[in-house]
């Protein structure tokens, strides 16, 4: 009996002691301090979103669509317009200044949350993430016997050399002529030199307009150089072998000069769901 009413008030204790722990406090909704939003009619075809010191952002020409994107991180294959969604989202151009509370961090991240915010307060933005079973690509190699084509290699020591030089404060090697680290693009070409192949994985989703999982098992850094012939109508996703004929598709390229092929699958994907959105009172 001493036993049972020991073991009774110990879980009385217990009880007690989770009742009176304080719950976490849920995490500050980061804001802008001030922000004025303008529509822009100015018909110009450019574009930018710049963040300035001391927490400034300045956004011109941009669709909200294009804010959304910009908000949550996610690329144009990644969000979904709900039915209800009016064409002006994607249409209607926007201006906006908006600075961040004095002595806020410029962190993107936290940048991204404050943009996400105005967007909810002031276009009324309704958004949600959910998995959807969609079209995507994986990225393997093209042979059985794991051999590459021409045009890719793993890379040498020659941007590590840079980096190590810069660390230690001396004068770094010069490079070999034409060579440079990280990434160009082009429309219908893309180089990397000493560039996770991940990276290439993210760009592949833009020019396909898919996203794409790497399954390729390669690891380490790599040069490559990828050159394809666009498709003919300017923004749409390139077209799958045997569509064009004329052997100069991305998919054809990337199989005869990288070794690397791009199979066509479906999986669970993330995507963003654009529920809903009002226009702005202008100030």
């Amino acid at each position: 009996m001493r036993l049972l009413m020991l073991a009774i008030a110990v879980v009385a204790l217990l009880i007690d002691a989770g009742a009176q722990t304080p719950a976490t406090p849920a995490p500050a909704r980061l804001t802008f301090e001030v922000a004025s939003i303008k529509r822009n009619v100015s018909g110009d075809p450019g574009a930018s979103i710049r963040i300035q010191p001391g927490g400034q952002m300045t956004v011109t020409n941009n669709s909200l669509f294009n804010l959304i994107r910009n908000a949550y991180g996610s690329q144009r294959y990644e969000m979904v317009p709900g039915p209800k969604l009016p064409a002006w989202v994607d249409s209607d151009r926007w201006d906006i200044l908006a600075k961040s509370p004095a002595g806020a961090p410029e962190v993107q991240e936290q940048m991204q949350l404050r943009l996400r915010s105005l967007l909810e307060d002031r276009f009324k933005l309704v958004a949600r993430r959910e998995m959807r079973e969609m079209p995507i690509y994986e990225l393997v190699v093209a042979r059985s016997d794991g051999q590459l084509g021409p045009q890719i290699k793993r890379s040498g020591d020659e941007c590590g050399a840079q980096g190590r030089a810069r660390d230690a404060g001396v004068t770094p090697p010069p490079l070999p002529p034409g060579w440079f680290c990280g990434t160009r693009s082009n429309n219908g070409s893309v180089s990397m030199k000493d560039v996770p192949l991940s990276n290439f994985v993210r760009n592949l989703g833009g020019m396909t307009g898919r996203v794409v999982i790497d399954r390729t098992g390669l690891t380490g850094p790599f040069d490559l150089d990828l050159t394809w012939t666009p498709d003919p109508v300017p923004g749409a996703p390139p077209q799958e072998p045997g569509a064009r004929g004329d052997g100069a598709s991305l998919f054809a390229a990337m199989q005869e000069q990288l070794g690397l092929k791009l199979e066509a699958k479906r999986a669970p994907v993330e995507v963003l769901i654009i529920e809903s959105a009002e226009k702005p009172v202008e100030d």
